[in-house]
């Protein structure tokens, strides 16, 4: 048995704490545009105004605002509010769930790429098995191998942790997929996090997953106000499980971490929560407007990026083709055009190997998104004329 790891530095956000606030064109970012406080509160009911407005800054309820998970619970299928436990972000969500559910005796499985700390915590307690996911012909390009999965479970498996859509390729399982991998869970007594933050903003509304919560009694449904409502400086997350023993490890896990959730903040998510309808219909339009404005760019220049459309979320990781590679080229576009995108350097992971010259790229943001993708033309235009249609 492999000694587990001590954490190593979480390369996305080191680099983000140099370049996310400095470069000129943001256009990696992994949310959807957000709204400032005023537009939030003109959703609201009068009664919800005037409790944010007369709101009490003490200590909040270390399991979240009781009106908050109330609706919470009412976005899953089968939850109620004693299903939820909210949380400060969805980061510490996925902390806790690994220190609280494994040991040093068990055994984590995790899809690359992947974000860090999905499979960072795990290997600081345990031993964790990288399962790559490959691009191919299918919808979204990027898919899961279920007997890849088979033959990474060991007798000691006891997490597997997923994120659809995902961060970073917009991938989605196929439905036809999601029952039979539950089954094999369901067969090896494995538990699902599931990471579930971008479920609301699918390109195509029809593939839309169940939420795994509601469909398995070992999974954990992960969600966050950061990334499909565009609120991360809400810091408001949640986890939602049908194991009331499992969610009371957690909360006691929380007191040691945050301990508790900002009042502010919980007002607003829950007053974002009941206006979830129109944030995530604004959101929708936003995508579709801007995954069009980008395969344009690309469509422009034929043959310098390998891409499929994602389906879900507002990231996407195609591959540089040109002759320099993907690391230059993301280098020379920041150092040159002022433009921030992730190479896939950034994924590197202890799990395997992540394929080389791909990035990440976002198309959330509004003016930030037009913005960047004139400046990504302009440097197309400069450096890559050879490939102009």
């Amino acid at each position: 048995m492999t000694a587990p790891r001590p954490m190593r530095n979480f390369g996305l956000e080191v680099f983000f704490s140099e370049w996310e606030f400095k470069a000129k064109h943001h256009m990696t970012a992994s949310d959807m545009e957000s709204l400032a406080v005023p537009d939030l509160l003109a959703m609201a009911s009068p009664q919800d105004r005037e409790a944010y407005k007369n709101l009490w800054l003490g200590y909040t309820q270390t399991w979240g605002l009781p009106e908050l998970r109330a609706e919470i619970a009412s976005t899953y299928e089968s939850m109620s509010d004693d299903n939820i436990l909210c949380l400060a972000g969805a980061g510490e969500g996925l902390y806790m769930v690994a220190k609280t559910l494994l040991t040093k005796d068990d055994h984590a499985i995790v899809p690359t790429p992947n974000y860090q700390s999905a499979e960072t915590v795990p290997l600081s307690v345990c031993e964790v098995t990288g399962l790559p996911m490959r691009q191919g012909n299918m919808k979204g390009g990027w898919a899961i191998d279920l007997d890849a999965l088979r033959d990474a479970i060991r007798p000691n498996t006891k997490l597997l942790s997923l994120n659809f859509p995902h961060n970073p390729t917009g991938m989605l399982i196929p439905k036809a997929d999601l029952e039979p991998l539950v089954e094999i869970c369901r067969e090896h007594d494995i538990w699902i996090l599931s990471d579930e933050v971008y479920r609301g903003v699918e390109l195509d509304p029809n593939d839309r997953l169940p939420q795994i919560a509601d469909i398995y009694e070992k999974g954990i449904s992960l969600n966050v106000m950061s990334k499909a409502y565009g609120l991360p400086g809400l810091r408001i997350g949640w986890i939602a499980s049908q194991d009331k023993a499992f969610l009371e490890q957690i909360e006691r896990y929380k007191h040691y971490l945050s301990i508790c959730n900002s009042a502010p903040s919980e007002h607003l998510a829950l007053i974002a929560l009941k206006a979830r309808e129109q944030i995530l219909g604004r959101n929708h339009g936003l995508l579709q407007r801007n995954i069009t404005a980008l395969e344009q760019l690309f469509a422009d220049f034929p043959g310098l990026i390998d891409w499929t459309r994602p389906l879900g979320g507002c990231v996407a990781f195609p591959r540089f083709t040109g002759p320099e590679g993907g690391e230059a080229f993301c280098r020379t576009l920041l150092e040159e055009s002022g433009v921030l995108l992730l190479p896939s350097s950034i994924y590197g992971s202890d799990l395997g190997e992540i394929p080389k010259d791909h990035f990440r790229i976002g198309f959330g943001r509004d003016k930030v998104f037009e913005d960047g993708l004139s400046a990504m033309r302009k440097h197309f235009e400069n450096h890559y004329s050879s490939y102009r249609a």
